[in-house]
């Protein structure tokens, strides 16, 4: 189960050369974490505890030498280390080591750094991850089943989209819930369905891909709808070849509303296949305070030249948010939907002794026109309200003001 509104993920490092250079920061960390006292730790857990410090320690340095903002956002980062740092050595499992490390990380109040336990770390790499099988995003302040996965142990169950989720396991899904089983775990789900009528399924957990999902659909007026759920190769690479297919088509409606980001090589090609010429698509600002400016990518590019609409909501996160405001700060694109999730900094991954990674944030972002996304977002300048009525009815409300636009309704600037 993946809770739709919970967005914010990363921008990953850019290029070959900057693959080597986080490999080699990644090994340089210089200041020393604070001295974790174990005098509390049983002889016994004495082995556990080494290990557990250990990757406190990794996690510490790491932040303390590398987040974007040297001030840390005004979080005295030596004394979070002394009282996390105790509660990680006494830890008795991973969960509880994990829980204490992101509990520290978390007063940076970052969209990009937390720490990935190993399965997580593992279940990143594969594609592949343990699920109930539904999507959610949160509408009318409720979590409702917006999309099936095919194969899933819901779909096999009967859940059907609309239905709304109101507990797993007897507890009730609050504003930010998320579930993450275990392969085969069954969890009870209480649901209201679409006549809000109470249904209770013990669901089991299965092992599903995660890929980023792909779509392609004529719309009225022969304009053509594109959905793309990250900013990734496969996805930039399918992007370009359905844009040169359709260089014919006086629109296209670009999808983003399930889009959490990915890389900013695809972010800077994908920006270029809308533009005849390279554009300036802003500035990426290091610990250092250097500003790294970024243009788009023509070689290859589709030239698209019709008008473009793009969707998006609180899930739209990183690097789809960059592309959405770039397009709207160039005048390229009408944006249309809800504000994004405002989760736009740069990050890499770090390996724990574990196997376990920690994802940081490195670098901040702005705008071409100098406005910082972070915990900001992008507003459309199409508004739109979905209701818990809308999804159960198959009103897609976005994509209906997406067509109204381009029959004359409001347009990019």
């Amino acid at each position: 189960m993946t809770p739709a509104a919970r967005a914010p993920r990363w921008l990953r490092w850019r290029g070959v050369a900057g693959a080597a250079m986080a490999l080699l920061l990644a090994g340089c960390t210089t200041t020393p974490a604070p001295r974790v006292s174990w005098a509390a730790v049983p002889t016994e857990q004495r082995a556990r505890a080494e290990a557990n410090v250990r990757v406190f320690e990794r996690v510490w340095s790491l932040v303390a030498d590398g987040h974007y903002d040297p001030k840390l956002h005004g979080v005295d980062w030596p004394a979070a280390g002394v009282k996390h740092g105790a509660e990680a050595a006494a830890a008795a499992d991973e969960k509880a080591l994990y829980a204490s490390l992101n509990a520290m990380v978390g007063l940076l109040k970052d969209s990009h750094t937390q720490a990935l336990p190993p399965v997580q770390a593992k279940e990143r790499h594969t594609q592949t991850r343990a699920r109930t099988g539904f999507n959610l995003t949160r509408v009318d302040g409720r979590w409702i089943v917006t999309e099936l996965v095919a194969g899933g142990p819901a779909e096999a169950a009967g859940v059907k989209a609309g239905w709304i989720v109101v507990a797993r396991n007897g507890t009730p899904f609050g504003e930010r819930s998320e579930a993450r089983p275990k392969e085969g775990e069954v969890a009870r789900w209480e649901f209201l369905d679409d006549s809000d009528r109470p249904v209770a399924l013990d669901l089991a957990a299965k092992g599903l891909s995660t890929k980023p999902r792909q779509e392609v659909r004529a719309l009225p007026g022969g304009a053509v709808y594109l959905r793309f759920d990250a900013f990734d190769t496969a996805d930039r690479r399918w992007l370009s070849d359905q844009l040169k297919a359709n260089r014919a088509a006086p629109a296209v409606v670009i999808d983003l509303r399930r889009n959490p980001g990915g890389g900013t090589i695809s972010l800077g090609i994908t920006i270029g296949e809308f533009f005849d010429r390279s554009v300036d698509c802003g500035t990426f600002v290091t610990r250092g305070g250097h500003r790294g400016g970024k243009s788009s990518w023509q070689i290859g590019s589709a030239r698209y030249g019709g008008r473009v609409v793009v969707l998006v909501d609180g899930a739209t996160g990183s690097a789809a948010e960059i592309f959405a405001a770039v397009l709207q700060e160039h005048g390229r694109a009408t944006i249309v939907g809800r504000k994004t999730a405002g989760a736009v900094l740069a990050s890499w991954y770090h390996s724990l002794p574990d196997g376990g990674e920690l994802q940081l944030s490195r670098e901040d972002y702005v705008t071409p026109k100098g406005r910082r996304l972070e915990n900001d977002g992008v507003e459309p300048e199409v508004k739109v309200a979905r209701t818990v009525a809308d999804v159960r009815a198959g009103r897609d409300v976005d994509l209906a003001a997406a067509l109204a636009v381009l029959a004359g309704g409001p347009t990019a600037r």
